[in-house]
């Protein structure tokens, strides 16, 4: 018996803080002003991608107690942009990424409702905590929280704003016959939430969305995070974009789901991939090298440096060699990056990382500023339509993910060639919708409304 053809799910994700955009393309565009959301927005749908993803930081990155001017500078509010995106555009969700480290479930809760009626049901929440204590000093709590625990206020805080979601109860809950929509009758119910987190009750004012309540994504490959994902998650934002290191995640993720009353249909697996198109693979080869050149600077490549070496590097040559000397591993807050995830952060053993890209330098005869290039990633798909098109699909039908957010390296222009090229050889193929489905983001992922739920094993409850 051969295997049903699925479907493949496709979403943009307009970056945030990162050293994939290209900045000094003439063809960048502003991360400040409407015009840059709306056309990156309108392009998405034009594809009939399901979601917007729209990626956030909370506060401006440093590196050696300076603005590290790399990233993005900054970026309006995220349900300020995504309520504008709303507005201009009829069937693409809109997909915040909000913090649950530094947020209060209520606000969260109710300005996730809001964004879901405005939308007519085509909200959707990036779950993502933070143990950051530099990012935190712009919060009451500060960086309170120790890392162990990011998880268990994660879960707790998500599982609160569910409570408020389904106090309009499920028994209120009607279906109207003509669209099909679920609709709540105004009757709304009572919360009661009591843990070690959180100590909050009273009514919660927005009535339940056309969808239920948003979708709700995830991000995180760890154990933990994977875990979370399987028990609450609509969808997992991933980064294993390579084919069998994709199936084991793939296969690992959705054999959890077993254990919390779900089925492999109830969570989609949704890798963030990159991409460079050409006429031919050979051209797009060449323009990908280009690319990556551009993502890392010469100023680029020192502040990676920087970051593991612990060292201010200012007068190094990037076109040279690696340092000879090893990281500083006395002060280990000298130069590391704060407010993002740096080099450093995934380094145990600095001194030994550094002899591996001196190996690796050596055995490629790479500078410092290649060796960087060569250690910090390259582009999920390379090529022309045609062999990303079969690249894509290839990785749905095997089991490695249910499709991919794309991060094109060009905002707000870069998704354009995608949608203009790859879309319709998928589309071709029987594999990516020629039109929306639905009318919420729930029916176009192919997920049910989502139900009132009841219980837990936490002191909470709805009254």
């Amino acid at each position: 018996m051969s295997k049903p053809i699925k479907q493949v799910h496709l979403a943009a994700h307009f970056p945030g803080v990162n050293n994939i955009t290209v900045w000094s393309d003439p063809a960048g565009g502003s991360h400040i002003e409407f015009e840059s959301f709306k056309h990156f927005a309108q392009t998405a749908e034009r594809g009939r991608f399901d979601f917007l993803f729209l990626a956030e930081g909370l506060r401006l990155r440093e590196q050696g107690g300076k603005i590290y001017d790399l990233d993005v500078v900054g970026r309006p509010d995220t349900f300020t942009v995504l309520a504008a995106i709303a507005a201009v555009t009829e069937h693409i969700g809109v997909t915040g990424t909000i913090n649950s480290t530094f947020n209060e479930p209520y606000e969260v809760a109710r300005q996730f409702a809001s964004l879901d009626w405005l939308s007519d049901g085509r909200a959707a929440w990036n779950v993502v905590t933070s143990w950051d204590a530099f990012t935190g000093e712009n919060f009451r709590r500060g960086g309170y929280l120790p890392q162990d625990q990011r998880y268990e206020r994660a879960e707790t805080f998500l599982q609160t704003a569910i409570e408020l979601w389904d106090s309009w109860r499920g028994d209120e809950i009607v279906a109207d016959k003509e669209t099909g929509r679920f609709l709540s009758t105004p009757a709304p119910g009572r919360f009661v939430h009591r843990d070690a987190h959180f100590d909050i009750a009273g009514q919660f004012n927005v009535p339940r969305s056309p969808q239920g309540r948003p979708v709700i994504l995830q991000a995180g490959d760890s154990d933990a995070g994977r875990e979370f994902a399987a028990a609450q998650a609509d969808a997992i934002f991933t980064s294993r974009t390579q084919l069998e290191a994709g199936q084991a995640f793939y296969t690992d993720v959705k054999n959890r789901l077993a254990k919390y009353g779900r089925t492999w249909d109830q969570l989609l697996i949704l890798p963030a991939a990159t991409f460079v198109l050409g006429d031919t693979d050979a051209e797009a080869a060449e323009i990908a090298q280009q690319v990556r050149l551009a993502q890392v600077s010469p100023r680029t490549a020192i502040a990676f440096l920087e970051q593991l070496w612990n060292t201010d590097l200012s007068s190094f040559d990037p076109d040279g060699p690696l340092p000879s000397f090893d990281p500083v591993v006395s002060d280990v807050d000298g130069l590391i990056a704060q407010g993002r995830a740096s080099v450093r952060n995934f380094a145990k053993d600095p001194i030994g990382l550094a002899n591996q890209w001196r190996e690796i330098a050596a055995a490629k005869n790479l500078s410092a500023r290649e060796l960087i290039v060569e250690v910090t990633g390259r582009q999920s798909f390379i090529g022309s339509a045609d062999t990303i098109a079969t690249a894509i699909n290839h990785h749905v039908q095997e089991d490695a993910s249910d499709g991919f957010i794309l991060v094109p390296h060009i905002t707000p222009a870069g998704l354009d060639p995608f949608v203009d090229k790859v879309v319709p050889l998928l589309q071709e193929r029987g594999v990516f919708r020629t039109e929306y489905e639905g009318s919420t983001l729930r029916e176009n992922l192919g997920l049910a409304p989502a139900s009132v739920q009841s219980g837990g094993s936490a002191t909470r409850g709805i009254a």
